[in-house]
């Protein structure tokens, strides 16, 4: 079997409200997902009550986040190499017993930085071998005709985290600085329980292929090689990049608004409801428009709204606009996700994933520096040269004949 059909298991089409394997998935990566917001909150609220050093916080989200990135790639052998079902529950096992520590170290009233570093590289790690385990499931639970609605609905879980967590961590961590993180291991036992509920089909077993017995490139190679997956992949890290930044640009054009802490959180907000409606919409919308469309189109969307962004007084119109913006986020992400999953084949869909998460967390983490130096001076500056650089992203995916022609799933490229 060559790298380029898909080999995965056909499921028989059901709703997926009814779907006990998908939703198992569905549950078990939201818990995940909100369980990094609580420890993403929960260390540098820690931090603040403890030694109120910027210099400790600073270190801990750069640990987390390094953890992330060079845990990627190695995740994405991981999901292809070993049983998925395994790799996901000894990820939550392990970050339950990494969380339940710092629980058990407060209880004691035993703060320690390097203990809080460790756990934090940790669950940086581990949730970066979760992820593509996960993400090379998916099509195995779901029939082939509802992966673009699969995908769609799992584009409504990081904004859920993002609303839930932060505040269930804040208001956890004033009645007692243990709670978040005694929290977050115990919803990451159920999900580890969960999981072990999952079936996933023989057909979906990763299987390790050599390029010299198939004569054809396979792995992170065949994954480059594939010219709408390389475009793709290059196109949502510069626009992650730019989204990154921008919103440091926006929280510091705030400030010079003097804009208070309430309002800031209601932008924030919007932010995250906009992402929700789009995950609501995006399904249809990805069955009613070509790729193309939908990938170009977002780009220079993207651009004018940022333009706009610059002229717009900081507070809640700001937060509006911006919601606008996150509503067609997840509409390209079903676009491109569903593409990707669907050319590549069961055995080389983890790496895939692990190479999408090494190329988003690189942006990611450039995105606030970047930011952080552009709204060093006027943000209004800043957000002009967000604009600027989406404006030459969406030239450039205009000019490219891949995103011109992007293949609807299951064809090749020319």
């Amino acid at each position: 079997m060559t790298p380029t059909e898909a080999g995965s298991a056909v499921r028989p089409s059901v709703p997926l409200s009814r779907n006990r394997d998908y939703n198992v998935l569905w549950i078990s990566r939201l818990v995940s997902e909100l369980g990094s917001e609580l420890a993403l909150i929960g260390f540098p609220l820690l931090i603040l009550a403890t030694t109120r050093s910027a210099v400790e916080i600073g270190l801990v989200a750069t640990t987390m986040a390094v953890a992330l990135l060079l845990g990627s790639v190695p995740a994405g052998y991981l999901a292809d190499r070993f049983d998925r079902k395994v790799v996901m529950v000894v990820c939550e096992a392990l970050r339950a017993v990494a969380m339940a520590s710092v629980a058990v170290a407060l209880y004691f009233d035993a703060y320690s930085l390097p203990h809080i570093l460790v756990v934090a590289a940790i669950d940086g790690l581990l949730v970066s071998v979760f992820g593509p385990a996960e993400d090379a499931a998916l099509p195995s639970v779901v029939a082939p005709e509802q992966l673009s609605q699969a995908v769609a609905r799992n584009t409504a879980r990081p904004y859920l985290a993002s609303l839930a967590g932060p505040l269930a961590s804040g208001v956890l961590f004033t009645v007692d600085h243990m709670l978040p993180f005694a929290l977050n291991a115990a919803m990451l036992v159920l999900s580890c329980i969960a999981l072990l509920t999952l079936r996933l089909p023989k057909g979906a077993s990763p299987a390790v292929e050599d390029e010299q017995e198939t004569g054809e490139p396979v792995g992170l190679r065949w994954v480059w090689q594939h010219r709408p997956i390389r475009t793709t992949l290059i196109w949502v890290a510069l626009v992650q990049l730019v989204f990154s930044a921008l919103v440091v640009i926006i929280l510091a054009v705030s400030g010079e608004d003097q804009v208070g802490p309430g309002e800031i959180g209601v932008m924030m907000a919007c932010f995250g409801a906009g992402g929700l409606i789009g995950a609501a919409l995006a399904a249809r919308l990805h069955d009613a428009l070509p790729a193309s469309v939908i990938i170009i189109g977002f780009s220079w969307l993207a651009a004018v709204l940022i333009f706009v962004m610059a002229f717009t007084p900081g507070g809640v119109l700001l937060g509006v606009v911006l919601g606008v913006v996150a509503m067609f986020m997840p509409v390209t992400v079903t676009t491109v996700m569903t593409y990707q999953m669907s050319v590549t084949a069961d055995e080389l869909r983890g790496r895939l994933s692990g190479l999408v998460g090494l190329f988003t967390g690189a942006a990611g983490a450039l995105g606030p520096v970047a930011g952080g130096a552009l709204a060093s001076g006027d943000g209004t500056t800043g957000l002009m040269a967000c604009a600027a650089a989406a404006a030459v992203i969406a030239v450039g995916a205009t000019l490219s004949p891949t995103l011109r022609r992007f293949p609807a799933p299951g064809r090749q490229a020319a």
